[in-house]
């Protein structure tokens, strides 16, 4: 049986993970970056979007913050050699519309970026999805933006970066690089990104 959605309180996030628990049961889900930049606080009820993946050692579920981004995510990791931990990259690294961009586009660069993504892999994906890509509607992508105001979003920009693929080192670095840091984790994590592009 698929579960296709959850509703609970949130009772942990540390990315990709995060506890959700629900009528007394707590699932564990990973979820892109983007789904984390939306979560509110520790304690307060959210609604996800989910994505089973049986395996012969787990069960493993995939959360999301719209169903637009579960559908992605669940027409990424049909392409032949992309798996979830690519899928979840490119979905940390990149919104839908800047997704759908970067394929209509044809922007190899930018998907090589992304950490797993070498060049055979990100031109399959370039491929693939271009015909996919007429299904989208991609004028409904924006989330909330909440982060803690008690947070630091250095930190939490290079945790998440080292969610990613990235060292801790490589990480710090990167957003030590970024000038502006007053806007925010989500703002410090793109842009590290495309420091990190240029190197």
């Amino acid at each position: 049986m698929m579960i296709g959605q959850l509703r609970g309180i949130l009772i942990e996030k540390k990315p990709p993970y995060l506890l959700l628990e629900v009528n007394g049961v707590g699932y564990w889900l990973q979820s892109p970056l983007t789904t984390f930049f939306s979560l509110p606080e520790v304690g307060q009820e959210i609604i996800l979007r989910t994505h089973c993946i049986v395996r012969e050692d787990a069960h493993v579920l995939y959360g999301f913050a719209t169903q637009e981004v579960c559908s992605l995510f669940q027409e990424i990791i049909k392409i032949n050699g992309v798996g979830p931990k690519i899928a979840l990259s490119i979905l940390s690294g990149l919104t839908v519309q800047e997704f759908s961009d970067v394929v209509l586009e044809q922007n190899i660069s930018k998907l090589q970026c992304l950490p797993g993504i070498g060049a055979k892999i990100a031109q399959r994906i370039l491929v693939e999805m271009q015909d996919k890509l007429l299904k989208w509607n991609t004028s409904k992508t924006s989330t909330k933006i909440f982060i803690s105001p008690k947070a630091d979003p250095k930190q939490d920009a290079i945790f998440a970066l080292v969610s990613l693929g990235f060292k801790q080192a490589e990480a710090a670095k990167a957003v030590s690089k970024v000038q502006d840091t007053t806007q925010g984790c989500e703002y410090i994590v793109k842009a590290a990104l495309q420091g990190l592009a240029k190197v």
